[in-house]
């Protein structure tokens, strides 16, 4: 084939997207259970670390543009499971904090982890292999967000 460059099988992009969507997939059945979608886990998983953060430092956390994480935010508030509290001095700038139900999510949320490792532990990948991978795309990451 002319071209051999832009063949799909030949692509760093398609696996890595891929994997993503398929990955996202299966943790979904977990995340319905608890009424969220995978970027409101996401959203927790920064605020279970840290809470109370500006929507600015969430979104960089999370490698996304502002203006997609405050659609996301104001939607998780309306379900209460966090408080949005714009600063007194500026009225630009948000401060994003869990509830009592974001930080109930925490506890029921903390197997989804496990779960997940169980499902793609098998014959075909080891949890070794995938700490591995996931070592190398946090490098890969590192690397495209210096420049």
């Amino acid at each position: 084939m002319e071209f051999e460059q832009l063949k799909l099988s030949n692509q760093l992009c398609f696996p890595i997207y891929a994997a993503s969507r398929l990955i996202t997939r299966t943790y979904q059945p977990m995340l319905d259970e608890l009424g969220i979608t995978y970027p409101q886990y996401m959203v927790l998983m920064v605020l279970w670390e840290q809470d109370s953060m500006p929507v600015n430092t969430i979104a960089k956390k999370l490698i996304l543009n502002t203006n997609t994480v405050t659609p996301l935010l104001k939607r998780m508030e309306v379900q209460g499971i966090v408080k949005r509290t714009r600063s007194d001095e500026d009225e630009r700038k948000v401060t994003v904090s869990l509830t009592d139900k974001g930080l109930q999510l925490r506890t029921l949320a903390a197997e989804i982890p496990e779960k997940l490792v169980a499902q793609l532990d098998t014959d075909k990948i080891s949890v070794d292999e995938l700490i591995d991978l996931r070592e190398k795309l946090n490098r890969l990451i590192d690397l495209m967000t210096e420049r």
